[in-house]
């Protein structure tokens, strides 16, 4: 190899067919719709690896309240309510969460005829019934939107924006000082 050859490396590769042949392709007039053709409805993209699924009966809404974030599903059944795979008595003791949770539903007479189906994570047993809350409130709305003006007029789709206030340095908590001492 030479000098020229390297400064000049496209000369010595032969040169592409300058004559494609062409399959001939039908006019639109008279093609006629064969099996992988179809004029009415086009076909849905599925992506690589990925099985096309019907669509989903599942409502979804999300949920959060302090630490807590609650997803929410929710479907036409008979009125079974789980929270993380148990039954809403026996996930929230209290009386008043239990209530709470079952609230939205109430409100818009629709506690026997959805399947309600909820994932929480993070926080205590009261900021786990608020992200509940507001996540089946939040899933209703998806499902019937005449639903919503009842909602929020009851404060259902309301984020309560309260967090736990941090630590400052030089003091016990958040606002509690160190004992004073005067000598």
């Amino acid at each position: 190899m030479s000098a020229e050859d390297v400064n000049n490396p496209g000369e010595n590769t032969p040169a592409p067919d300058p004559s494609p042949s062409p399959e001939p392709t039908p006019s639109a007039e008279t093609a006629e719709p064969t099996e992988t053709q179809t004029p009415s409805a086009p076909q849905p993209a599925t992506t690589i690896g990925e099985t096309a699924r019907p669509p989903s009966l599942w409502t979804w809404g999300l949920g959060r309240r302090k630490t807590a974030v609650a997803r929410v599903r929710l479907r036409p059944g008979k009125g079974e309510f789980l929270i993380n795979g148990r039954n809403v008595e026996n996930y929230l003791t209290c009386h008043k969460d239990q209530q709470a949770v079952l609230a939205p539903l109430k409100a818009t007479q629709t506690e026997n005829t959805l399947d309600v189906h909820v994932n929480v994570r993070g926080g205590g047993e009261s900021g786990q019934a608020g992200a509940v809350v507001l996540g089946v409130a939040r899933a209703l709305k998806k499902t019937d939107a005449s639903f919503e003006s009842v909602l929020r007029e009851r404060g259902f789709l309301t984020r309560d924006s309260r967090m736990v206030e941090r630590k400052k340095y030089g003091q016990r908590g958040a606002r509690r000082r160190f004992q004073f001492s005067k000598r």
